[in-house]
């Protein structure tokens, strides 16, 4: 899912944060118009029950610009820290790099109009009006204005003569999302806590013994690309196919498939990686969910991110593949002898996860959506606004199962209600789900965390990367139409990369190959041995469905007093002390 949300993810972390209930309680505006900027007329209404309250958007731009504060922002300022002022004044200037027509576009999109719905039950006009048409038009223009997407430029922009802000809608929303993040941080610090629990008891590799697994292996590879055709659907897909050079015997197969609006060079290094231990590893190009359709997208030749059909299409096109490679290994030359199609294992990320775990043997669980999504409209679950749309397809009873598959990883996965429950259930074969702790496209706690406790297979494994986000262990190409910045991507992406080379090569090996003397690198001890403060690396084995409740119940929660009030930002789990460096 990586495009689905990144002009919406441009807004850095310190400018989110600004969603807590009592940020909202003394300045909304601005927490408000952090979700998805809204535009200025000339003053701001904020009404709390039968309070109004009105601000001019001369005075914020006097503050955002020069720092100043008039008399229009002393009631406000004077119950705020300076730091707070900081950051709200950081807030309002914050650019999004992206151009007025990918917005547009994507503000038509079903997920775009979606968030625009929800938004304006909170940013109206001052007629009282829902804002949806006139958040959208603001959006736009601040986009196509020198000055760029900001906050404040989406304000000067808005529509109307006036923008009222309805405090006790946005306090309900505001309190939600605060709590959901209380609960993640919980879950994540639980999930941390025991893992480490779980190492104390283990015995540790020797030092002597320790693989670096995260570096380069013995062989050489090449490098092929083809173009399939499906002999059964209408659908020409790009494969590249990296096959290791002087391997003794049949290589196993590895397939990586990506993300929503990424390409095949999205795990081009992970691809390599393989590789160069000895697997076969074939990657590619999802059409209608890939790089090309959300160019599409932009230029109108597409009407949608990506199209239902997609969540079909996908795991087909793995099918396909391994169908094509088959022949491969018996009609041509050069890769005769040279694969094994019955030790395959898979890895996916984002819509690539949900396309993995399907082939590993969950099937799309309609009656899960049914219910999930009557809460759509209501939900900050990003990615369940990509999973409803496959309500739409034909109620078939779709079997992606492939028995060739033995291995899955999943990075990032969308599951919750696409496969739901009783669908994950079903997989049988060993699996890895990796999430991110920042991940607000699919948020670890929703997608990964919870999924984890319905898997039934006795070898599961949850990697939990602490502050790394959707994004982290993509490899960023320059052609690539969206490139998001470093607060989008997280803290040393070349270093979850290097966390994903050596978890993925250990799984594999295992589970592939039946070594066993790469097991202990799945293990919580040695995670936490190679572990950096910035990307904490943490592995569980176990979690039930009673522990994972005891991590994540919150305290009651109260109802949020009126203005003016002291901001609280949401509690984040305590950072895990330094730990041994990586093996180089």
């Amino acid at each position: 899912m990586n495009c689905l949300f990144r002009s919406l993810s441009t807004v850095p972390l310190r400018t989110r944060r600004l969603f807590a209930p009592k940020y909202l309680g003394w300045f909304a505006f601005t927490a408000v118009c952090t979700a998805a900027p809204a535009l200025g007329a000339d003053r701001i209404y904020v009404t709390y029950g039968p309070l109004e309250v009105s601000v001019p958007i001369e005075s914020l731009a006097l503050f955002a610009k020069e720092g100043k504060i008039d008399s229009n922002l002393d009631g406000f300022a004077q119950y705020a820290k300076k730091t707070q002022l900081a950051e709200i004044r950081s807030g309002l200037q914050a650019r999004a790099e992206i151009s007025h027509v990918t917005i547009a576009q994507f503000l038509y999109t079903p997920q775009g109009e979606v968030l625009l719905e929800r938004l304006g039950r909170v940013i109206q006009t001052k007629a009282r009006q829902p804002g949806f048409y006139a958040i959208r038009a603001a959006l736009i223009l601040a986009a196509s204005d020198p000055e760029g997407l900001t906050i404040l430029n989406v304000l000067q922009k808005f529509p109307t003569y006036g923008i009222r802000i309805d405090i006790a809608r946005g306090l309900g929303i505001a309190n939600e999302l605060t709590s959901l993040i209380n609960r993640s941080n919980r879950t994540i610090a639980g999930v941390a806590q025991l893992s480490e629990t779980q190492a104390a008891e283990e015995p540790g590799i020797p030092p002597a013994e320790m693989l670096q697994i995260q570096e380069k292996g013995p062989y050489n590879w090449k490098k092929s690309s083809v173009t399939l055709t499906s002999p059964k659907r209408d659908r020409t897909f790009d494969i590249d196919i990296y096959l290791p050079l002087k391997s003794p015997q049949p290589a196993p197969v590895v397939v990586i498939s990506h993300g929503l609006g990424s390409d095949r060079i999205s795990f081009e290094y992970l691809a390599k990686h393989l590789a160069s231990y000895g697997f076969a590893v074939a990657v590619p190009e999802h059409p209608g969910s890939n790089a090309q359709q959300i160019q599409d997208l932009v230029t109108g030749r597409a009407s949608q991110l990506s199209e239902p059909a997609e969540f079909v299409n996908r795991p087909l096109d793995i099918k396909d593949l391994l169908d094509y490679l088959t022949q491969l290994s018996t009609t041509d030359p050069s890769y005769r002898g040279q694969l094994d199609l019955q030790r395959v294992g898979i890895i996916g990320q984002s819509f690539g996860g949900y396309t993995a775990l399907t082939l590993a043997g969950a099937g799309i669980n309609f009656a899960q959506l049914d219910k999930d999504c009557q809460l759509e409209n209501e939900t900050w679950n990003l990615s369940l606004l990509l999973q409803c749309r496959a309500r739409s397809l034909d109620r078939n009873q779709y079997n992606f199962s492939d028995p060739r598959i033995k291995a899955v990883i999943a990075i990032n996965p969308i599951a919750s209600s696409i496969l739901g429950e009783t669908n994950l259930s079903q997989i049988k074969i060993p699996v890895m789900l990796i999430a991110g702790s920042a991940d607000t496209v699919a948020p670890a706690l929703l997608e990964q965390i919870q999924p984890f406790t319905w898997l039934t297979s006795p070898n599961k494994y949850l990697v939990m990367i602490k502050n790394a986000t959707h994004f982290s262990t993509i490899e960023q190409s320059p052609q690539t139409l969206f490139l998001p910045p470093a607060e989008v991507i997280g803290p040393e992406p070349a270093l979850a990369r290097r966390y994903v080379n050596g978890l993925s090569l250990a799984f594999m090996e295992s589970y592939l190959n039946n070594k066993s003397n790469f097991r202990p690198y799945l293990e919580p001890n040695y995670a936490l041995g190679i572990s950096r403060n910035t990307l904490g690396l943490r592995i569980l084995r176990s979690l039930t469905p009673q522990q994972l409740q005891q991590f994540s119940s919150a305290p009651a929660r109260t109802p949020a007093p009126p203005l003016p009030i002291e901001p609280l930002s949401p509690v984040s789990p305590p950072s895990p002390p330094p730990l041994a460096p990586v093996p180089r």
